[in-house]
């Protein structure tokens, strides 16, 4: 088992910033991808990056392309999602995912997910 825990959310103003980390302990943590979900209010939880076990490929959606940017350092064992030019839309619960094999950006490829942290962007 693999056990992940999130921190790093809040409020913040549109423009701002902020950095999600993901803990990562258990199993061991080689050969995972990770991975960032989001889920708003009403909505369905989506894909918003995944990066491999090596950080040489990173995904994004498009509506983050640009603005977000995820990193590891499996020297921690811990994952990161620095969010930039934060709008209005990006508020929702973000999740920390894992998994082993290739990357995914679908939800019921994870097997492993954090509790989330909540961001709230203010317009």
């Amino acid at each position: 088992q693999v056990q992940l825990a999130e921190s790093g959310g809040g409020l913040v103003q549109a423009g701002g910033s902020l950095r999600l980390s993901c803990a990562a302990s258990g199993r061991t943590f080689s050969g995972l991808v990770m991975g960032w979900f989001r889920q708003a209010p009403g909505k369905e939880r989506e894909f918003v990056a995944a990066i491999t076990w090596g950080g040489g490929s990173t995904y994004y959606a498009g509506s983050v392309k640009g603005r977000f940017t995820i990193s590891r350092d499996n020297t921690k064992n811990a994952g990161y999602l620095q969010m930039n030019s934060l709008k209005s839309e990006d508020t929702a619960v973000y999740y920390c995912a894992a998994k082993y094999g290739g990357w995914s950006e679908t939800t019921w490829a994870y097997n492993y997910w954090g509790q989330g942290t909540q961001v709230t962007v203010s317009s």
